[in-house]
């Protein structure tokens, strides 16, 4: 699944793309897996609007809309949140582009471009939000690019349970996944199986630091292609490259030349140095 810098690296791409056009006619599959909101209802209530901004809220791309064709003004009216699950895609192409299988929307752009929504798997979700009637999207988790210290370690600290499980808790921390969990753990040289409630201010401070120079790093990267991710021109991330134990099993640490081993924590392949990881 995407996780927080490929989804950011996406809704960057698609806002650069696609801001302040407006959406000329929305096309949306007869699947009834991808939509939390009624398909034709989501067609419609697109169908008319401005895209005034594209962002990351948590693993979600929310692209904020302007008024019906008939309304101006740059406060949002509208959201299309997108959740891109395990293979989604969200990209900006052109309109004789040729159609991937498994796309499931496709918003024709007064620009001349075509914002597309494709996913195999079927795990993604799309949503209409008229903002007239409900609140704006938020992440139920903090946000790991800002949070200052003090919230990450009244965040972590009390919790009776592995470290690598309290950071992959959504409802903690917004956006971070399996992949940026082993890896800010490798760089503060922190066990995953290790409670939270057990690890110190300073070790806690350094967990904080770390994830946020990874997250930092894999944006900068383009994120991580190890499966299906691409952006949102269809291109692949290189932060793969920069792995030191994510999917590495085997293979020497690239600090001590220990093996890497992979273990399951909270249900979840993990991958440490049981070398350079205390």
């Amino acid at each position: 699944m995407p996780e927080l810098p490929e989804v950011e690296t996406i809704a960057n791409g698609v806002d650069v793309r696609v801001r302040g056009q407006r959406i000329v006619q929305a096309w949306c599959c007869s699947h009834p897996q991808p939509f939390k909101t009624p398909a034709a209802r989501q067609a419609k209530g697109l169908e008319g609007r401005a895209i005034l901004w594209v962002h990351r809220t948590g693993k979600h791309i929310v692209c904020e809309l302007g008024g019906p064709s008939s309304q101006s003004g740059d406060h949002p009216a509208a959201q299309w949140v997108v959740h891109l699950g395990m293979t989604g895609r969200l990209l900006v192409t052109t309109p004789d582009a040729p159609v991937a299988p498994h796309t499931h929307a496709r918003l024709s752009l007064s620009g001349g471009k075509e914002l597309r929504f494709v996913d195999p798997r079927r795990f993604g979700r799309l949503e209409f939000r008229d903002l007239s009637g409900k609140a704006g999207f938020s992440a139920q988790g903090a946000e790991p690019l800002t949070i200052a210290a003090e919230e990450f370690a009244a965040l972590f600290h009390p919790r009776r349970l592995s470290i690598k499980a309290a950071l992959l808790n959504q409802a903690l921390l917004a956006g971070v996944g399996n992949i940026y969990a082993d890896e800010s753990l490798f760089r503060a040289g922190i066990r995953p199986r290790k409670s939270s409630s057990r690890l110190t201010r300073a070790e806690l401070e350094r967990l904080r630091a770390a994830l946020l120079q990874v997250l930092k790093d894999a944006i900068r990267l383009g994120g991580s292609s190890v499966s299906d991710y691409v952006d949102a021109e269809g291109m692949h991330g290189f932060f793969q490259l920069e792995h030191c134990v994510y999917l590495r099993t085997g293979l020497p640490c690239r600090r001590c030349a220990t093996p890497i081993k992979r273990i399951l924590v909270a249900g979840r392949g993990t991958h440490y140095c049981p070398k350079c990881q205390r």
